[in-house]
């Protein structure tokens, strides 16, 4: 269950007053437990996953929350799969853990694991939000985060797409506050 930094140093673990913090820049969240975990718990604890293992872990989700991608016209999903051992790790630290905003809505459902996101509120004040198993969230385009992998380093999340191009990150220049991110 997602876990809130409040920029005054509280926690807010209450999933209700969670999406009302996060209300006023536009940000989605919602637990979902469909069960689809009991579906394939192998694949969610292996670090490394062929890319037909990706496909089944996507296309059974998918057809748990197929209404995901017609209520908000996503076109396409993939698996992120990061892992102490990825080759990727490096580059995904480097692309998302600075302040960052996108063209297009950035939306992912979290299978395993765990994520911290950091968003500057309206105010300019900056909130973290720690994202975990079950948790879907929503980005609006336009909406100044970053992101990062915890100390686990281990996360896999559905994310989804609805344009080529738009989760290319445009680079803020925003300061992190003092925060969990140890990146």
């Amino acid at each position: 269950m997602a876990a809130l930094l409040l920029a005054d140093g509280t926690i807010e673990s209450d999933i209700q007053e969670i999406v009302r913090e996060l209300a006023p820049i536009g940000i989605y969240l919602k637990h979902y437990d469909p069960g689809t975990a009991l579906l394939f718990p192998h694949l969610l604890q292996q670090e490394v996953l062929t890319d037909e293992e990706k496909r089944h872990v996507v296309d059974l989700h998918n057809s748990v929350f197929e209404f995901l991608q017609q209520e908000n016209g996503y076109l396409w999903c993939d698996l992120l799969n990061v892992h102490p051992g990825s080759p990727s790790l490096q580059t995904l630290f480097a692309t998302y853990s600075q302040y960052h905003t996108h063209t297009a809505p950035e939306a992912l459902y979290v299978l395993a694991g765990e994520m911290i996101f950091g968003f500057v509120k309206p105010d300019g004040s900056q909130i973290q939000l720690l994202v975990e198993s079950q948790d879907y969230l929503s980005i609006p385009s336009g909406v100044e985060h970053w992101c990062s992998p915890t100390a686990l380093l281990q996360f896999k999340a559905v994310r989804y797409f609805s344009a080529a191009d738009g989760w290319l990150p445009n680079y803020t220049g925003t300061r992190l506050g003092d925060s969990w991110y140890q990146g």
